[in-house]
C-alpha cells in the first residue's frame, strides 16, 4: 500500500488537488464548494445522485490519508492505516475501531503497529484477536525516504518491509517473513487457512501463498511485472488482483530498470483472476489507465474496483462492479476526485471504503460505510 502499492496512489490525489481551507463535515454538509481538481461546483455531501448501491453512508475519519479499511471476520471491527498528523504520527501506521462504537472524527483510535518505520496492509487473522500487517520497522526507527519524481511518477518497493502479527494490544507476537527483500500487501483467505501476499523474493513482484503461520510459502504467479493488492474469493478458491504487465520491448526494459532500483510506474494496471495455485489465469479488465483496489463481491460472481479508465487527466477515481468474465461494467460511485479501497464485509450487508468526498476541497481521504443495496 507504500509509500504503499495499494494506498500510494492517494498521492497523486494529493498532489493534483488544490489544498483550502479545512471545514468539518458537520459544518459543510449541505454547503457547497469549488473543487480544486475538476474546477466543477458541487456539493459536498455523503452520497451523491447515481449511488444506488449504497445507502445509510457514514463518515467515520476527519483528516489525513485513511485508507484500506478491512473488516473483522465478526464484522464488528475493521483495521486501516492512517498517516494523520493530529494522530501523532509521520507517516502511515496502522488503527482499529468498533463498527457501530467508534468516535475517530473526535478522538484517536488504538493504534495497532510499533511507530516505528512504515507500515502497509493490515488485516484482521481468524479469531480476531490479532492481526496481520507488513512494516519496515527493522530496517530503521523512521520512516523511509520517498522517491524523487525525476523518472515521473513512480512508487518505492521498501525492502525493509516483512510480514508481523501482531494482537490488539498492539504487541508483536510472530513474524511470518524475514526474506531480505520486499514481503507485504497480506490478506487472509475467508475460510481463515492462507494468506496471500506480493514479494520480490523470486526476482519480480509476484503473488505467494503461506499458511496462516507463514510456513509452506508458494509462488502464485509468474508473469513479468507487478501483481499486487490481492483478496481472496468468497470461497477462498480464487484470487483478484491488480497488475500491470509489461508488453513491448521499451516497457520491459524500462520495468526492469526501476525494479532495480526498488521503484514500480503505476500508471497501467488491470484486474486479473486465477485459482489460488495460479492456474486459470484470466484477464477481466481492459480498459485502459489504472484499474486497482479490487475486492470479490459476495456472490463470488462480481468484482469491485477503483479505477480512472473514464479520464483523460488522471482523476477522478470512481468504483465500478463487473462479472468475473469482463462483462458488465457498471459504475456505483460518483466523487470528482477520488474513491478506493472498497471491502465488503463478511456477511455482505456493508460496505467500507475511502473518498476525497465532503473533505472541504483539502486533500484528506477519509473512511466511509454504507449499506450496500443489490
Amino acid at each position: 500500500m507504500k509509500v504503499l502499492f495499494k494506498f500510494s496512489i492517494l498521492s497523486i490525489v494529493a498532489i493534483l488537488t488544490s489544498c483550502k481551507g479545512n471545514a468539518s463535515p458537520e459544518t459543510e454538509s449541505n454547503t457547497s464548494y469549488e473543487d480544486g481538481a475538476s474546477g466543477a461546483t458541487k456539493k459536498s455531501e455523503l452520497l451523491y445522485d447515481g449511488e444506488k448501491h449504497l445507502a445509510n453512508i457514514r463518515q467515520l475519519t476527519d483528516g489525513g490519508d485513511n485508507a484500506e479499511a478491512y473488516f473483522s471476520f465478526d464484522n464488528s471491527m475493521a483495521v486501516f492505516q492512517s498517516n494523520y498528523d493530529g494522530w501523532d504520527v509521520k507517516c502511515d501506521q496502522m488503527f482499529y475501531f468498533n463498527i457501530d462504537d467508534n468516535g475517530m472524527m473526535t478522538e484517536k483510535p488504538k493504534m495497532l503497529s510499533t511507530g516505528k518505520g512504515r507500515t502497509t496492509c493490515a488485516y484482521f487473522l481468524p479469531g480476531d484477536t490479532s492481526i496481520v500487517y507488513a512494516s519496515t520497522h527493522l530496517g530503521g526507527d523512521a520512516c523511509p525516504e520517498e522517491p524523487s519524481r525525476e523518472q515521473g511518477y513512480v512508487w518505492p518497493i521498501y525492502n525493509t518491509y516483512d510480514i508481523f502479527v501482531a494482537n490488539l494490544q498492539g504487541e508483536i507476537t510472530d513474524t511470518l517473513t524475514t526474506n531480505e527483500g520486499y514481503d507485504a500487501e497480506a490478506t487472509v483467505s475467508p475460510d481463515g487457512k492462507k494468506i496471500v501476499f506480493t514479494s520480490t523474493r523470486s526476482g519480480d513482484l509476484e503473488l505467494w501463498t503461506m499458511n496462516i503461520d507463514g510456513s509452506e510459502k508458494t509462488q502464485v504467479t509468474t508473469g513479468l511485472g507487478y501483481d499486487g493488492g490481492a483478496f481472496f474469493s468468497p470461497d477462498s478458491k480464487k484470487l483478484v488482483f491488480r497488475s500491470s504487465r509489461p508488453q513491448t520491448e521499451e516497457e520491459i526494459t524500462k520495468y526492469k530498470e526501476l525494479l532495480v532500483q526498488g521503484l514500480v510506474m503505476p500508471a497501467d494496471m488491470e484486474i486479473y483472476v486465477c485459482n489460488v495455485d495460479g492456474s486459470d489465469l484470466q484477464q477481466v479488465t481492459k480498459l485502459g489507465n489504472a484499474n486497482w483496489a479490487p475486492f470479490f463481491h459476495p456472490s463470488g460472481e462480481k468484482i469491485l474496483f477503483s479505477s480512472n479508465h473514464a479520464s483523460e487527466k488522471g482523476f477522478p477515481f470512481n468504483m465500478y462492479l463487473i462479472n468475473v468474465d469482463g462483462t458488465g461494467l457498471e459504475q456505483v460511485s460518483y466523487d470528482g476526485v477520488f474513491d478506493a479501497f472498497p471491502m465488503f464485509s463478511p456477511d455482505g450487508k456493508k460496505l467500507i471504503f475511502s473518498s476525497n468526498r465532503n473533505n472541504g476541497g483539502t486533500r484528506n481521504t477519509n473512511l466511509f460505510i454504507a449499506d450496500w443495496v443489490e
